[in-house]
């Protein structure tokens, strides 16, 4: 990854700026006015279409307002292999973030450059029209190695680029055909254009933007206010409501917790405003895009924290970014952005000053607190007092709303392996153990009875074994959305497929994946029906394990053989994972 080499900041972290940038640079508005997107519209009933995904929806909608600027729509290949390489369009302006439309086989065979395609939300609507520049295949291994710098699946983005996005990409020009609607919080839902014109109408010409994808509590408040006071700025709070990580706050929930928190600042002073971003958790390079984001929506200063954007730690239990690479980054470029680089350190409470102070100042003697977002959990699910000085009594009482205290917290069991392996019977029995120890409701998707009662009608190419385990996975995520319990054991042999039901649960609960990893030789013992007997004689198609691939997980929650123990051994094991993952008692 090309990073700087790493500093740790100056002593004083919140130094003054003086010059003031103008309200972003130039936008590139990409939304068709209107006589010509109805032209557009009907254009598009007859042009091949693709289904936009969640985050290539929000990509989609920040390309069309501006907040891209300066992109005139996904990259194409030049674009693409210069921003992964050198963090820079072809033409040398700074990009750090590839914005690409994956695509799979079947549609990119039947396109060709200068073809035309409509791009569609996943109810049909017609969102814009992409003339097509370029049709390639990524490396997406060197995407990720370069872009962030591992392979490591832990890395929510690395994840969805591996198992999540499609291997063709498509590159070319778009024309928006209308702005993509919110029916959540329109009010604040701000284009580029919108807010740069609020701003000038309400005489702001100093506006520092803080980015944030959690509810804020004190500790974010003294520091907003700390940093909008050291540069003479208002404040622009812009959290991120596209997609974010898995496990994150909903962000229904976090914007009822923005509004709460802003009485707690001084009037006129503050302005609340949504970004419809779809994180990659890039660490800096993802923190250089953020500041070219908001430059574009008329910041004049960007504040950026401690591990901006990290996503954690990876499989070697060390952190993914260094603490203080996305400060060294941006300012680094700093001049060329246009846009003022606030670096902070984090705010902590002292006890015994009874007050919040940046990390940098504390002494020996300070009696620091604090309370971890895995703390916060446990306070909100055991009902216990939160105290005071960590955040404000209504932004507790909403999220206390949304988390009562005693409620249980909805998963997935999702086993995966070969025929024959014990996925059902291993599943039976964690049902048996866990209606022993509870009263929840628990759905089974068992693999066959999907097949017989959801997906009737549905043979076994790649496709439509991707539409079975989609189908699972939505069922899922709406058993854990209402607090319940799904086990689901399906074959489910390809990875983007399970990386999907994984996303489909994970944006409302918990997800853990069991590879059931039986020795094909005893799953064919197994074999009352002679199944695999008749794929080696040719007489099926399609049979994992035989003559249609199966992918091995890389890193499921929970490994199982299913040779090698009882059924009851075996989901005593998986009750183990769930006792520690704090999913049942």
């Amino acid at each position: 990854m090309n990073l700087p080499a790493l500093a740790t900041p100056a002593t004083d972290d919140f130094r003054p700026f003086h010059p003031v940038v103008p309200h972003g640079g130039v936008l590139r508005d990409l939304a068709a006015p209107h006589a010509e997107a109805e032209l557009l519209r009907r254009r598009s009933a007859s042009l091949p279409g693709v289904v936009l995904d969640a985050q290539q929806l929000c990509d989609l909608e920040l390309l069309i307002n501006g907040a891209f600027s300066p992109l005139e729509g996904f990259l194409g290949r030049a674009d693409y292999d210069s921003v992964v390489e050198r963090l820079r369009l072809a033409d040398g302006t700074l990009w750090p973030i590839p914005i690409t439309l994956g695509v799979d086989e079947v549609a990119a065979a039947r396109l060709s450059v200068g073809d035309e395609i409509a791009l569609r939300d996943a109810q049909g609507v017609p969102l814009a029209i992409l003339e097509v520049s370029d049709i390639w295949r990524p490396d997406r291994e060197r995407e990720a190695r370069e872009v962030f710098g591992t392979v490591d699946r832990l890395h929510p983005g690395v994840a969805r680029l591996l198992d999540g996005t499609a291997p063709v990409a498509l590159g070319g020009k778009i024309r928006g055909i209308g702005r993509i609607a919110h029916f959540d919080f329109a009010e604040l839902r701000d284009t580029p254009r919108a807010l740069r014109d609020w701003f000038a109408a309400n005489g702001w010409d100093r506006i520092v933007a803080f980015q944030t994808r959690n509810p804020m509590h004190r500790a974010h408040r003294e520091l907003t206010l700390r940093a909008a006071e050291k540069v003479g700025a208002k404040l622009l709070i812009q959290p991120v409501v596209g997609l974010t990580k898995p496990d994150d706050v909903d962000h229904y929930t976090r914007v009822r917790c923005y509004r709460a928190l802003l009485p707690q600042y001084p009037a006129d002073s503050v302005k609340l405003s949504l970004l419809p971003l779809a994180m990659r958790m890039g660490g800096p390079r993802e923190a250089l895009w953020h500041a070219i984001i908001r430059k574009n929506y008329g910041a004049t200063h960007f504040i950026v924290g401690r591990d901006h954007a990290g996503p954690g730690n990876g499989a070697d239990g060390k952190p993914f970014y260094d603490p203080f690479a996305a400060q060294a980054l941006l300012q680094e470029h700093e001049k060329e952005l246009g846009i003022a680089i606030v670096p902070f350190p984090a705010m902590v409470y002292a006890a015994n000053r009874d007050s919040y102070l940046p990390s940098t100042e504390v002494v020996e003697d300070d009696d620091v607190r604090d309370i971890s977002g895995t703390q916060l959990r446990k306070h909100l699910r055991d009902g216990t007092e939160i105290p005071s000085w960590f955040s404000f009594p209504e932004v507790v009482d909403i999220l206390r709303e949304r988390h009562p205290a005693r409620a249980a917290r909805g998963f997935a069991l999702f086993f995966t392996g070969l025929s024959g392996a014990g996925k059902s019977t291993i599943a039976q029995a964690v049902l048996a153990l866990l209606l022993e120890r509870t009263a929840r409701p628990v759905t089974v998707l068992d693999g066959d009875e999907v097949r017989r009662h959801v997906s009737r009608g549905l043979g076994f190419s790649r496709e439509d074994r991707a539409a079975n385990v989609t189908r699972i996975g939505y069922i899922a995520s709406e058993v854990v959305r209402h607090g319940g319990i799904a086990i689901c054991a399906p074959i489910a042999p390809f990875a983007d497929a399970r990386a999907e039901a994984r996303a489909l649960v994970e944006a409302h609960g918990g997800f853990v994946e069991i590879h059931v990893t039986t020795d094909i030789g005893v799953c064919e013992a197994r074999d009352r029906k002679g199944l695999y007997a008749q794929a080696r004689a040719g007489k099926i198609a399609n049979f994992t394990g035989v003559n249609d691939p199966y992918e091995v997980p890389e890193q499921p929650e929970l490994r199982l053989d299913g040779d090698a123990a009882s059924p009851e051994v075996l989901a005593a094991r998986v009750l183990e994972l769930l006792r520690k993952r704090e999913l049942i008692d």
